[in-house]
């Protein structure tokens, strides 16, 4: 972040254009709408996993690699989006991206088999990938330094309107009109986001290149190398559960569309309550955060395993697991920004959108060989026990990578 705002201050003609006095809002906003529709298709198939996997013929496990295919893609394009499109106007590249998802939303409607639906889904991981690569450095040329915490806040402010209305939305209207609608209305949100950043982003010629060196060097760094393991664990082990979060409501507490619709939305608001109760905790101690998220994911995972069939406490259950799963990215972001370097934690940023994806991934992966081998128990199972280790792991080896608390406002900024 360091690096790019000396850029700007460096260069007068740059700063005439992007550090401008009176903030590009509208642009901003128009970043917030690609935020919310690209999240909000990459959470879909947890909605729609049934009934999509029934049309297209295939098992629920084999359809859940719909979220794989995203996440394995979009660690890839995280990483590489910036040297691919070196050179190019940034504000081209991101209308492009909004286009991908207006792309992979329309293919993902009328697929008619699993190919194409992966496809669909490859596509959105490219868009979802760099897009979030780029996004943060791009409200840093939209704004003057003083306004970017703002500016952050408003465009995640799309992450968690899609988190708490993606998942129950999807399932209710894909019961009442079909999946396909669901993905059509996505791509209409693309459009008009398209149409939206077409309309108000400036031009924003491209700066520079990253350096591979650098992401080599932040890895060999055991502080940060403990918070790409934690992520490893944890977010694996969330996802590898909440991917087929609905078969489990469906098979165990036998609930209906309707009902887990309300327990899906109830994750969503939990989630959303949850990021602000992580950054309390993330004030005084990021760790903190993570362990609170990881633990409290486990201790679901045990209830739902022993009460899972009271369709009451499932739903407790399921809320509570947005709640908890709300304080880790915060927690997780944070930290990795306390323990980089000063002048490499936009290259750490970058990591940690890798890390994830590749967690998702994995996470969807044995998710998906573990509910068609032991039924939507097991994939709870290991959920609760990946998330027990994670949260204990850090606990216990956290001690050793003390965080910056002087970065404490940056982190909340972002």
């Amino acid at each position: 972040m360091s690096d790019s705002l000396s850029a700007t201050a460096l260069d007068l003609d740059d700063s005439a254009e992007d550090a401008r006095e009176r903030p590009a809002w509208a642009a901003v906003v128009s970043l917030t709408f690609g935020v919310f529709g690209l999240v909000t298709a990459e959470f879909l198939p947890a909605s729609l996993l049934t009934p999509m996997a029934a049309d297209i013929g295939v098992s629920v496990g084999a359809a859940g690699q719909a979220v794989t295919a995203t996440a394995v893609v979009g660690a890839v394009a995280g990483l590489a989006a910036a040297i691919v499109t070196r050179g190019i106007d940034r504000r081209l590249v991101i209308w492009s991206l909004t286009s991908l998802l207006i792309v992979s939303s329309a293919l993902a409607a009328v697929a008619t088999n699993l190919p194409t639906l992966l496809f669909a889904r490859v596509l959105l991981g490219i868009g979802l990938g760099a897009f979030w690569s780029m996004v943060a450095a791009t409200a840093m040329r939209l704004v003057p330094p003083s306004a970017l915490p703002k500016a952050i806040s408003l465009i995640f402010t799309g992450v968690s309107i899609a988190t708490v209305s993606a998942a129950p939305i999807g399932a209710y209207v894909g019961n009442l009109m079909g999946w396909r609608v669901v993905f059509w209305l996505s791509a209409i949100i693309g459009v008009a986001t398209l149409v939206i950043q077409m309309a108000v982003l400036p031009r924003l010629p491209a700066r520079g290149a990253p350096d591979i060196r650098t992401l080599l060097r932040l890895l060999g760094q055991p502080s940060i190398a403990l918070v790409l393991a934690g992520i490893a664990v944890v977010i694996s082990g969330h996802f590898a559960g909440f991917t087929y979060v609905r078969p489990f409501l469906e098979q165990i507490p036998k609930l209906s569309v309707e009902a887990i619709s309300l327990v899906l939305l109830a994750y969503g608001v939990g989630g959303f309550f949850g990021n602000f109760v992580g950054g309390a905790i993330t004030a005084r101690s990021a760790k903190a955060s993570v362990i609170f998220g990881a633990l409290t994911i486990a201790l679901v995972g045990v209830s739902l395993l022993l009460v899972g069939g009271s369709p009451i406490a499932s739903a407790i259950a399921v809320g509570l697991w947005g709640f908890a799963f709300g304080a880790l990215p915060v927690g997780f972001q944070t930290w990795m920004v306390r323990v980089a370097p000063e002048n490499e934690q936009e290259s750490a940023g970058g990591l940690i959108v890798a890390a994830f994806q590749v967690a998702i991934a994995s996470g969807a992966i044995f998710g998906g060989l573990l509910v068609d081998g032991f039924g939507t128990l097991g994939v709870i199972a290991y959920a609760t026990v990946a998330t027990l280790v994670g949260g204990l792991g850090v606990f216990l080896l956290g001690s050793k990578s003390p965080e910056r608390a002087g970065a404490a406002g940056a982190a909340h900024a972002i």
